[in-house]
């Protein structure tokens, strides 16, 4: 009987053991796949109790699931058992393939280690393969690999992973398992080593997808809200190519960027920053756009005009490919700009002429003297009034204008022949053939007459220092060049920086008479008609009070004469105030900046020279100017 019906059981155990190694497999989790391991053990190979003993991450191994007792399963589940106890358990008893078999006569040194572990009592055994309540068997899962199923491949365990341990209790027949039982619990402890490890794979893979999902979320909502920030922001921003042939070409502009420059966005993708920046500013550009920063410059706008900005640029990098893309915040700052005109021009303006103020006139002064003396008078008054005339001596200074064309023009021919042949086309172009006596009788005087030509008296000029400054500013010499003045009243033919110090007569009396708010209305009309009476170049000054001062540059001493008669005149006519004709009268006093002098001793050379003027004349004839 037993003989005919052992295929019959050994059918049925297989047919059973297929079936739960195929639930093996429709398990949705990791913790579904293990609960169903132990299950399966129950079901399938004819044990009543079942434990799995999962490997943590480091090394130790925890009850991860459970099966047959309910009691035991409350109990043990989720405890924690020592990687080194459960080596000292796959090192003893008997090896039957890769499972190992402690009898109860050599598991009781194992009561008291660390390894969870349930007991019944019971009878000791009456035949030798009696299951005693004290025997251990546990299947050890290995993680499958390739060599593991080759012939001739390594023995039980050596070189694989570990992956957990079942572990068996009470079988039903109360019998060691024969050879087919240790086979079918083996070959279970494969295919389930195998559902392990797919359903871990499946879990890293979720919660790969689950991250990487939560990433491309984060991503969609920082590129959105990037997007928002960009748009919507209330200054310009600006996405330019950084690198390569279209470097700085700009690939994105929001709406407030193509509002400040008034083009629509797919105009402003045709540009650049280098195309619009103006020309002036293209060197802070170009060192923004290399190094990040900030800078402040002018773009151009649609209509043609400039608009002041701010540019922020940050290079956006990537950590595998480097940098990728300029981010630039432009932010309209020409009011602030305005602004700071306007406060600068207060800062050197007179309030109520609008005039340069005395700081101003000062700083003015200053940017044309040096502390070094004048040493060769002569060879500057070559130099004036020589072939090259006022480009060689008068110098360029960027406060009164020197170098503007408007200073070669004369004051016309109502300033009389002797200034227009002194100061007009002339002196710059050299002098006419009506004038080449007057040249001869000056070259004389300068000395010029012991050269050959004239070249030959700049090349010693040039040699010696005259008129320039060769010793300052730590290079072959520098380019300042030295403001001379005339010798005497005598116009010797030497162009030089003169000052006109203008003081009102009659002011006074009018201001005390009429009150503050004629007096106002008297200078600034005064004003009016001394900036209208000088070049564009020049400067108009006011001191203080009713005192003016003139900056004429390039002038001979007949020159200063001419134009001190011809802005007296401009004074003189009467000013109409709230319907009253008032009248005032000036008295001029004419100094010469020369390097040497300080500001003040120039100002008070002009002052005192004005009050020498002023006494010279009765009061009758001051108040008629």
């Amino acid at each position: 009987m037993e003989t005919e019906s052992e295929p019959y059981v050994r059918l049925a155990t297989l047919r059973q053991l297929h079936q739960v190694v195929a639930n093996l497999n429709t398990a949705r989790s990791l913790a579904d796949t293990l609960q169903t391991v132990a299950d399966g053990v129950i079901a399938g190979l004819g044990y009543e109790l079942a434990c799995v003993n999962l490997v943590r991450p480091d090394g130790d191994l925890v009850v991860a699931a459970f099966a047959g007792s309910p009691a035991a399963e409350a109990l043990i589940t989720g405890r924690v058992g020592s990687r080194l106890s459960w080596e000292r358990r796959l090192g003893m008893g008997e090896s039957w393939g890769d499972l190992r078999f402690i009898p109860h006569t050599e598991g009781w040194v194992l009561m008291d280690d660390d390894v969870p572990q349930w007991h019944t009592d019971g009878p000791e055994p009456r035949f030798a393969d009696e299951w005693h309540p004290h025997d251990r068997l546990y299947a050890p899962m290995y993680s499958p690999t390739l060599a593991s199923v080759r012939e001739g491949g390594p023995p039980p365990g050596h070189g694989r992973e570990l992956l957990g341990v079942i572990s068996v209790d009470r079988p039903r027949n109360g019998r060691h398992p024969g050879a087919w039982g240790q086979e079918a619990l083996q070959m279970y402890a494969s295919q389930s080593a195998i559902a392990i490890s797919n359903a871990r794979l499946r879990s890293n893979m979720q919660r790969a997808l689950v991250r990487l999902e939560r990433e491309q979320q984060a991503l969609r909502a920082s590129e959105e809200s990037f997007r928002q920030a960009f748009e919507y922001a209330p200054s310009g921003m600006a996405i330019a190519e950084l690198g390569g042939d279209q470097h700085g070409r700009l690939l994105r502009a929001n709406d407030a960027l193509c509002r400040l420059l008034g083009r629509p966005s797919a105009v402003v993708r045709r540009y650049s920053f280098a195309d619009l920046v103006h020309p002036e500013d293209i060197g802070t550009l170009l060192r923004t756009s290399a190094e990040g920063g900030r800078a402040e410059l002018r773009l151009a706008r649609r209509d043609g005009t400039y608009v002041w900005v701010s540019l922020r640029n940050s290079v956006v990098a990537d950590t595998a490919d480097g940098p990728r893309f300029l981010l630039t915040h432009v932010e309209d700052i020409e009011e602030r700009k305005r602004h700071e005109l306007q406060l600068a021009h207060r800062a050197s303006h007179d309030a109520l002429t609008g005039l340069p103020n005395s700081a101003e006139l000062r700083a003015r002064l200053s940017a044309r003297l040096c502390s070094r003396p004048h040493a060769l008078r002569t060879a500057a008054g070559a130099y004036g009034g020589g072939p090259h005339g006022y480009e060689s001596q008068g110098g360029h200074d960027a406060h009164d204008g020197a170098a503007d064309p408007a200073r070669h023009q004369d004051y016309g021919p109502e300033y009389g022949a002797g200034y227009s042949r002194e100061y007009g086309q002339a002196s710059e172009y050299g002098p006419g053939p009506e004038h080449a006596a007057d040249y001869t009788e000056y070259a004389e005087h300068a000395d010029y007459a012991d050269y050959s030509d004239y070249s030959d008296y700049a090349e010693h000029a040039y040699r010696s220092g005259d008129g320039f400054d060769f010793a300052a500013g730590g290079g072959p010499y520098d380019h300042h060049v030295h403001a001379a003045a005339p010798d005497g009243e005598v116009d010797d033919g030497t162009k030089g920086l003169a000052v006109l110090f203008c003081d009102l007569d009659g002011f006074k009396s009018i201001n005390d008479r009429f009150g503050h708010h004629t007096g106002d209305a008297v200078l600034i009309e005064v004003a009016r008609r001394l900036s209208a009476g000088v070049r564009d170049g020049d400067t108009v000054a006011r001191l203080g009070g009713d005192e003016f001062v003139v900056l004429a540059d390039g002038l001979g001493a007949a020159d200063a004469s001419d134009l001190a008669v011809r802005l007296r005149n401009a004074i003189i006519p009467p000013i109409r105030v709230d319907g009253r004709a008032v009248r005032v009268g000036a008295s001029f006093g004419i100094g010469w900046a020369e390097c040497g002098m300080t500001v003040e001793e120039v100002l008070n050379s002009a002052d005192q020279r004005m009050y020498i003027e002023k006494r010279s004349r009765s009061k009758v004839h001051r108040r008629a100017g």
